[in-house]
């Protein structure tokens, strides 16, 4: 058996000493653990907004933590329901929760926020993520705005009264001589100015109302609308009206969300919007929400 030999014998003094330098050590090796999987938790963080900036953590908002969709108001159906866009009713409503569903915000994380449409696409910053009101993808507002790939493509439609003989019209050249009525701003007024070419200018209104009002009182024979508005008016407002026929705007009449110009979200909103047509969401909200055109026919 070996012994210890007094000069190497632990004294009381020198075990308390080892044992503190132990623990400071091993007080060390734990903050050292947790400070290298803190580091790791945020270099990850930051690796996985880099590889998706489409994230939700990675989109920049109008206002932190909720989405921001801004459309008109009144908002008229078939687009939306009741004038309430945040019921998820109607077409426009529906397309706006599915694109933020793709973004990955709940319902609950989107906020709703009115925007007049002529000044939706009016040049400078915007106090909205997106807006989506019918709004159609032209050169001009292309300059000042982004717009979002098509979520619906719109012919427009030709509203009038039913015992009127432009009812029985078999081609645009039979309204050369009507009193057109068409909103100001409007995709509809370029294409009654190109397409059925009247001998007299069309009557330009500030509103849809407007339009609808002049309508009624028999100021114009017929109004041009976008043909999914145009069978909402005869079904609602217009009740002795009928639509007399459909035609194509000048290079079709594509619909976008609509973003400020250069915003860092129109990439991920198009993403979304292609998306939901590959998946056929936009194909059944289309015909789930707006009328079947087929019984209506095509004028040339």
């Amino acid at each position: 058996m070996s012994s210890i030999s007094p000069s190497t014998k632990p004294t009381p003094r020198r075990l308390m000493l080892a044992g503190a330098l132990l623990i400071g050590l091993l007080a060390n090796a734990c903050g050292s653990s947790k400070t290298t999987s803190t580091a790791k938790g945020s270099s990850t963080a930051s690796a996985t907004a880099a590889a998706n900036p489409c994230a939700k953590s990675s989109l920049p908002l109008h206002t932190s933590g909720v989405l921001t969709v801004a459309t008109d108001s009144p908002a008229y159906p078939p687009y939306f329901q009741d004038n309430k866009p945040f019921n998820g009713k109607g077409f426009e409503s529906a397309v706006a929760y599915a694109i933020a569903g793709k973004l990955g915000f709940s319902p609950s994380e989107v906020k709703w926020t009115v925007e007049p449409f002529d000044s939706s696409y009016a040049p400078g910053p915007k106090s909205f993520d997106f807006d989506i009101n019918e709004i159609s993808i032209t050169p001009a507002r292309a300059k000042v705005v982004d717009f979002s790939v098509p979520y619906y493509t719109n012919p427009q439609g030709i509203i009038v009264a039913a015992s009127s003989p432009y009812a029985h019209a078999t081609s645009l050249a039979a309204f050369k001589g009507a009193k057109i009525g068409v909103q100001i701003g409007t995709t509809s007024l370029d294409a009654v100015n190109s397409e059925i070419k009247s001998s007299s200018q069309p009557q330009v209104f500030n509103t849809s109302n407007d339009v609808v009002s002049a309508f009624k009182i028999h100021r114009v024979d017929a109004i041009v609308v976008d043909l999914a508005t145009a069978f909402d008016l005869t079904s609602t407002e217009l009740s002795h009206a009928t639509i007399a026929g459909q035609f194509n705007a000048p290079g079709g009449d594509n619909w976008g969300v609509l973003l400020s110009k250069g915003s860092r979200l129109t990439a991920c909103v198009n993403q979304a919007v292609t998306a939901l047509r590959g998946d056929g969401t936009l194909g059944a909200l289309s015909h789930r929400w707006i009328a079947s055109a087929a019984s209506v026919p095509v004028l040339h």
